[in-house]
């Protein structure tokens, strides 16, 4: 399965478990009055944007070279993953913050609490199942390495977005949950107020970590080291090769790019030499598909 499926398949299962939830929510909000409730409800919406802008954005980078880009549009998924990242959950986060801030200056009692613990609950019910399944893709894809590895590493950018909006909205949830407890445990709302600031600090952390690692894949940045060092064991067993003075790899989107300068055989002739590189570039591209562009050049010094 391509990185591209399990993109696809992690984004429509958020998209359906947050536009469940974000109706839930919206009505649990309106009848309680909670103001952790309407910002977990915009919270909710925000992710459903997040999940058509990457939706597109998917579909965008799949459409074939033109002439005027001829190395495709790969990379158009990095800007959509951008956009969301830095408007939807930015916004998000300070819309949580400023009613939480609003909520402190004017407290208003919940109404109705016992209906939002339950909307809540059910909300963390559905939205573990969302990021259950993004966790199942995303396990697709890393190939045996640990998360934590796979986040610093990543250059699926749109699976990292849904996996952070995910994890961003359980915690948002429990402590939605946790804050309209101790408002009915201490009858003081402004538990419930600092309940929507606290969501929209999350927001914001991890608006601002995304848009830190989207960024270096906008501006251009190699393929996986593990996949690099794969290629270039394959090119240092051709027998024809005697050394390497340099492999370049950048990554668009869910393809790379690959460059490489070698020293050949001098006792090849030229027909021979083009030949040799013809049968390693297929025989790359045939091992690591990903690989959409290969330019190989022979040289006699870096």
């Amino acid at each position: 399965m391509d990185s591209h499926t399990s993109s696809t398949k992690a984004i429509l299962y958020a998209f359906s478990a947050n536009l469940g939830i974000a109706v839930a929510k919206g009505i649990g909000a309106f009848i309680t009055g909670s103001g952790s409730m309407l910002a977990e409800t915009i919270h909710s919406l925000a992710d459903c944007g997040n999940q058509i802008l990457l939706f597109f954005g998917m579909k965008n980078s799949q459409k074939p070279p033109t002439k005027d880009h001829p190395f495709g549009f790969g990379k158009s998924i990095y800007f959509w993953s951008f956009i969301v990242a830095m408007m939807l959950f930015s916004l998000g986060g300070i819309f949580s913050a400023y009613e939480g801030v609003k909520k402190v200056q004017s407290p208003e009692e919940i109404s109705n609490p016992v209906i939002a613990l339950i909307i809540l609950g059910v909300s963390i019910v559905l939205e573990s199942f969302s990021l259950a399944g993004a966790m199942k893709e995303i396990k697709i894809i890393r190939l045996g390495k640990s998360l934590g590895e796979w986040i610093k590493t990543t250059r699926s950018a749109e699976l990292l977005v849904v996996f952070a909006e995910d994890a961003a909205a359980i915690l948002g949830l429990i402590l939605a949950f946790i804050f309209v407890v101790l408002t009915i445990l201490t009858g003081n709302p402004i538990f419930d107020a600092i309940g929507s600031i606290c969501i929209g600090i999350i927001l914001l952390i991890i608006a601002f970590f995304l848009m830190i690692r989207i960024q270096a894949l906008i501006i251009g940045r190699s393929a996986d080291p593990e996949l690099q060092g794969f290629i270039e064991n394959e090119i240092k067993k051709d027998k024809n090769i005697l050394e390497i003075f340099n492999v370049i790899t950048l990554q668009m989107g869910a393809q790379i790019m690959l460059s490489a300068k070698i020293r050949m055989n001098e006792k090849l002739t030229i027909k021979q030499a083009c030949i040799a590189i013809n049968t390693l570039e297929v025989k790359i591209k045939n091992k690591f598909p990903e690989i959409r562009w290969s330019f190989i050049e022979p040289d006699i010094k870096n």
